[in-house]
């Protein structure tokens, strides 16, 4: 099974100054951070993508092609690239080029994001939401599969006999997964399309998604796709520390994050009792030391069968220093005990 961390790139808020950090200096801490997955063995890493003053990356791709200079072996994804409201062939393009400078190590995670800043900010319409992404998966899809594309839809311009370069390694052909938050007409597409499936947990129990993961397997072999190709991940909130401390202290930048978000959506405050909740076995967040985090992504492999674990770490904006930790112990302590 594969081991990999994500992020969004969050900001610290400074409540003195009324400012959040510096997207610059943030954006050097995720590559240092990023070098550091791949010395110690990190499988993935995946980069978020934005358009809010409280994240400091809206494009992945230049994130990642900076990560690929200082990497050798850490896939690099986006995690996810806000489809509807992106151009297919740029993407195509753009991670092609990502896939030609890293030596093959590209892929793709599409979804429709939890945020929709960027339909008014690319000129979208939310009334499109649903068939926007419908039609820009099936156009990236064709453009991965096809040098020369001929493609029609409602919302874009058609594609006559046209080619898109450069063309990606593997005979052209970009990993493409599919992220989901829990949606079972999206889980469907999916697996009807044979495409690798993220999905992300990111509260309650993940034991809720089990009837779902297995509803993706049966229509995956339903639609003839070779099963020992099948690929599921869970992509859940991550943090790793053996000091007892760190973890308690954590729950404040967690917590800052949640009621940050979730003063926009109408959520009550954030509380301890959730915190120790989800870190329970049961529950959805892996924070920890590196044995409990090392056991509850086997368990998340016994209950689904995953292929991939995607840690997002970065939740709340722990300082540098404190995320190297957390992605050192993750690299050198939990994947030792999960592989």
């Amino acid at each position: 099974m594969e081991l990999g961390i994500g992020m969004f790139g969050d900001l610290a808020f400074n409540q003195t100054t009324g400012k959040y950090k510096d997207a610059g200096i943030k954006i050097r801490e995720i590559l240092e951070q990023v070098k550091l997955m791949d010395e110690v063995g990190i499988d993935v890493f995946a980069m978020g993508e934005h358009h809010r003053p409280d994240y400091a990356v809206s494009s992945p791709e230049m994130v990642l092609a900076a990560a690929a200079s200082i990497t050798k072996n850490i896939k690099l994804a986006s995690g996810v690239t806000v489809l509807s409201s992106s151009e297919p062939v740029k993407v195509y393009e753009d991670f092609a080029t990502l896939d030609l400078i890293s030596n093959g190590r590209a892929e793709i995670y599409v979804g429709r994001g939890s945020f929709i800043e960027s339909f008014p900010l690319y000129g979208y319409s939310l009334n499109d939401y649903e068939e926007l992404f419908d039609e820009k998966l099936d156009l990236l899809l064709k453009i991965n599969s096809e040098e020369n594309v001929s493609w029609s839809g409602k919302l874009r311009a058609p594609m006559q006999n046209q080619t898109v370069y450069p063309r990606a390694t593997n005979n052209g052909k970009l990993p493409i997964w599919r992220a989901v938050g829990g949606t079972p007409q999206s889980v469907l597409s999916a697996a009807k399309l044979g495409m690798p499936l993220v999905v992300a947990i990111i509260g309650g129990m993940p034991i809720q998604f089990r009837s779902l993961i297995e509803f993706y397997k049966q229509e995956y072999r339903k639609a003839g796709h070779d099963e020992s190709e099948m690929q599921i991940a869970i992509h859940s909130h991550t943090f790793v520390s053996d000091k007892k401390e760190v973890v308690d202290g954590y729950f404040h930048n967690y917590k800052s994050q949640m009621d940050r978000i979730g003063k926009s959506r109408g959520w009550a405050p954030y509380t301890k009792m959730q915190y120790e909740g989800g870190r329970a076995r049961e529950g959805a967040l892996f924070i920890g030391n590196a044995n409990e985090v090392a056991d509850k992504i086997n368990y998340m492999k016994e209950i689904f069968g995953i292929t991939r674990f995607i840690g997002h770490m970065d939740v709340g904006a722990p300082e540098n220093e404190v995320m190297m930790k957390s992605i050192e112990l993750f690299g050198e302590k939990v994947a030792s005990q999960v592989k």
